[in-house]
């Protein structure tokens, strides 16, 4: 996949640079690293310590134990001085250190963070040596990492990156068994989590793979949601209850008080903490003008994968426990499916938009790109250059046909938004009506998109 291979160009080119340096690297979504670790240290003299919520005495004594068992060393005194002083290659080789699941250190065992600023400085090990910190919990793209690493190691960390999920475009290259209409359903329910895309077969359908690795009890992708929500969040009692309202299309701060019986001020602190973690999102209206005619305050699950679960799964675990996976599928997935992937057809075509962009395809080049939610209707896509000209897009993906009235529609909401654009984009899952069509032959600005040409 593009991105991981961009990921690992960066770590290797930061490895066969001469001296020391930290890096961490943390990730930008719900996954594993662990097999793209393992693919870039291939091949490299390593040392390799996980973490483990514990005391201070006891994350120094698991150290010590790996310590004695990969590096075949004795150790005499009770310090991390002493562990990372006796870690080895063997030869002249650069070392890379991991240390994963690092945000399992607490705060107060500044002891172990001094030590790989030693390390780094060549105060404890004289050979070469890449340290790698690995945050693998949300949490730690939203700390402040100078409270709990302390100011000198801040100082220390060389570089930092986020393993960020692929593109929709990756996905389609994953998984090239697959119609297009096949990605973007699994777009729409794994989102581009790399390790998510890992395990989906594209030599089985997209109802097979649902079955296999989502709704049986085996299959690599069961409860994952709750299993994030219950790691990373305290209080998953809430955190369930707000994101089922949510996922039931309670989007305002009102209809989620409603429905979940909570007060105001206490949604509005686990919305903050969701939107922390990037499970959900504040959706802004594009502003261009017609503000009055704008929906305010809405809210949505962003992440695919927990939008999925909540949206068919949560609230029918028990028929899950009482029917089959496929009996499951056919009677709460498949009747809501395409309403449902209407909001993962948006996000493909605003990937589509962005890469006409990026190769000079469209009329003018776009420097903002939202979607202009209104009270009486939404424009899906809109583009806006540097001198406020715009590109529209509405995205069709249930309906059998985008027809002339469809188009009058978005003309209503452009207007209502106080939008004119150059160029408008009707895209489309289905077809488009003989009318529209000969409408778009006359007018230039029409631009009829058929998703197989995605």
């Amino acid at each position: 996949m593009e991105s991981r291979r961009s990921d690992r160009k960066f770590l290797q080119k930061v490895y066969e640079e001469s001296g020391n340096s930290i890096v961490l690297l943390t990730t930008a979504s719900i996954s594993q690293e662990g097999n793209f670790l393992k693919d870039f240290l291939k091949d490299k003299k390593t040392f390799y310590y996980q973490c483990e919520y514990a005391s201070p005495k006891l994350q120094l004594a698991l150290l010590q134990k790996q310590v004695s068992v990969q590096c075949q060393q004795r150790l005499s005194h009770d310090s991390y001085d002493e562990c990372f002083s006796r870690i080895r290659s063997g030869d002249a080789s650069k070392l890379v250190v991991v240390i994963d699941h690092v945000e399992r250190i607490g705060k107060k065992n500044t002891e172990f963070f001094q030590a790989l600023v030693k390390l780094r400085n060549k105060q404890l090990y004289p050979g070469p040596v890449l340290i790698l910190m690995v945050a693998s919990s949300l949490t730690w793209n939203h700390r402040d990492l100078r409270e709990w690493l302390g100011e000198e190691l801040c100082n220390s960390i060389d570089h930092r990156r986020s393993l960020a999920d692929i593109s929709f475009l990756e996905l389609v290259r994953a998984l090239e068994d697959y119609s297009v209409k096949d990605s973007v359903q699994t777009y729409g329910v794994i989102g581009g989590t790399p390790e998510y895309v890992r395990i989906w077969d594209s030599t089985f359908s997209f109802k097979e793979n649902v079955c296999r690795l989502i709704l049986s009890p085996s299959g690599g992708l069961y409860d994952a949601a709750e299993r994030v929500i219950t790691s990373e969040l305290r209080e998953p009692q809430v955190y369930n209850t707000i994101l089922y309202a949510m996922a039931t299309g309670k989007e305002k701060l009102n209809d989620i008080y409603e429905a979940t019986g909570y007060s105001r001020p206490k949604i509005s602190v686990y919305l903050k903490n969701l939107a922390a973690f990037d499970v959900i999102e504040k959706v802004m209206s594009f502003d261009a003008g017609g503000w009055d005619h704008a929906k305010k305050g809405i809210y949505r699950i962003k992440n695919n994968f927990i939008s999925f679960y909540y949206h068919f799964i949560y609230s029918n675990r028990s028929a899950l426990f009482t029917m089959s996976s496929e009996e499951f599928y056919d009677t709460y997935i498949a009747p809501g499916l395409a309403t449902y992937m209407q909001r993962a057809f948006v996000d493909v075509c605003r990937e589509y938009l962005s890469l006409l962009n990026l190769m000079g395809k469209l009329p003018l080049h776009i420097s903002k790109m939202g979607t202009w939610v209104g009270k009486e209707g939404t424009v899906d896509l809109v583009g806006e250059n540097e001198i406020r000209e715009y590109v529209a897009a509405i995205c069709n993906w249930s309906m059998d046909a985008i027809s002339v009235q469809d188009y009058e529609n978005l003309q209503k909401n452009l207007k209502l938004a106080r939008i004119r654009t150059k160029v408008v984009y009707l895209f489309s899952a289905t077809s488009f009506t003989d009318e529209l069509k000969a409408l778009a032959e006359a007018d230039a600005s029409i631009v009829l998109v058929d998703m197989r040409s995605l």
